[in-house]
């Protein structure tokens, strides 16, 4: 689009309005959007011209009335939200160059975060011990290189990257609105991710994400980012949406390698196959992504090895607890300390979760006090 269809400079409040109002029209979505102020020339003759295109289409068109939009717009100050528009200067530069990039991006936190350079880091939300400490070192080593992590706030892999960049930056894309967090429980997250990072979402406040809202998510991930990272992936799953999203916007795709034998693993190997760049360091990342910045990215310090603090508390462990262990264990070895971290249960109600597996032939115990499943 054009520099004159779209914002120039900063949108008054009545033109935003007008936007908002054109956007949460039935059936414009941001491509249609694009389309009328071409057509139209602007959102208020477009507005106008709804019910005449409509019509001729053979149906009727349902236009956002003032009031919704004024309220709407309301409603996103008092929560913090702003609704930044496709043209303005705060708009991320790298999704401004999609060709369905939203024309209005609901943001909240630092906006400052959406100005740097994002590397998207994806995967399973059923994350193996494995998968989620290398996504918390990746964001981590990434982070440390300058550069913001960008990923959608599920649980699992995203979760463990989100949080292990909290303190460099990271932008966590919502499938809902701003006040419709999914999961829930990642409420607390969200609020620590404003403080240095930022959480952007074309969709209204009070919209409840659907099935459908994800892979539109999806696109907005890969759209800020310059490469996306796929950690563990199911051979169908959503993070392999982003790739090919990523692919069709041309973002770099990488891929973690794992194990042949876990099914998690199986999407990140058949990216690898097709040409995706092969991650095993934070270096691979950036020698493939400084070149395209035009800029040198500096390599993340090494850090010693550090232990985390075991847990004191005790108990039984129910069903619960004994299937959120299980589950991150896979094919890959890990230490008793990662399951207690990521688990986030006492270390004896590990030991004895792993002595049950281990009694029903399930697990296999590795030098060094690491254990895998069978």
């Amino acid at each position: 689009m054009r520099q004159h269809e779209t914002s120039t400079g900063h949108l008054g409040d009545d033109e935003r309005i007008e936007w908002l109002r054109l956007i949460r029209s039935d059936n414009v979505g941001p491509r249609t959007f694009k389309a009328l102020l071409r057509q139209c020339g602007g959102a208020r003759a477009a507005l106008a011209a709804l019910p005449e295109l409509a019509r001729r289409g053979g149906g009727k068109v349902k236009i956002c009335s003032r009031a919704d939009a004024e309220r709407e717009l309301k409603a996103a100050r008092a929560l913090g939200v702003r609704l930044v528009a496709l043209g303005e200067p705060d708009y991320p530069a790298r999704l401004a160059e999609i060709d369905d990039a939203p024309p209005l991006l609901a943001v909240r936190g630092d906006l400052a975060a959406l100005a740097r350079p994002m590397v998207a880091l994806v995967g399973s939300r059923n994350a193996s011990a494995a998968g989620a400490k290398f996504a918390a070192r990746l964001a981590r080593d990434l982070g440390e290189a300058g550069l913001v992590i960008a990923s959608g706030l599920a649980r699992g892999i995203d979760a463990a990257a989100h949080r292990a960049s909290l303190d460099t930056g990271t932008v966590a894309v919502l499938a809902g609105g701003q006040d419709c967090i999914y999961p829930a429980e990642h409420a607390p997250l969200l609020d620590a991710i404003l403080g240095k990072g930022a959480a952007v979402t074309e969709m209204p406040l009070g919209w409840e994400p659907r099935a459908r809202d994800f892979p539109r998510r999806n696109r907005l991930i890969s759209g800020l980012s310059v490469g996306v990272v796929i950690i563990e992936a199911a051979r169908r799953s959503g993070s392999l949406i982003t790739a090919r999203f990523a692919l069709e916007q041309g973002r770099e795709v990488f891929a973690v390698p794992g194990s042949p034998l876990d099914p998690r693993a199986e999407g990140a190997n058949g990216l690898l196959k097709q040409g995706a760049t092969l991650v095993t360091e934070a270096a691979d990342v950036i020698a493939a992504i400084a070149p395209i910045l035009g800029q040198p990215i500096a390599a993340p310090a090494a850090r010693p090895v550090m232990r985390d603090e075991p847990l004191s508390a005790d108990g039984e462990p129910d069903a619960r607890a004994r299937s959120d262990i299980a589950r991150l264990l896979g094919p890959t070895p890990v230490a008793l300390d990662d399951l207690v971290r990521l688990s986030g249960a006492p270390p004896s109600m590990v030991r004895q979760v792993l002595l049950e597996l281990e009694l029903a032939g399930r697990i296999e115990r590795h030098g060094g006090g690491l254990v895998s499943m069978t």
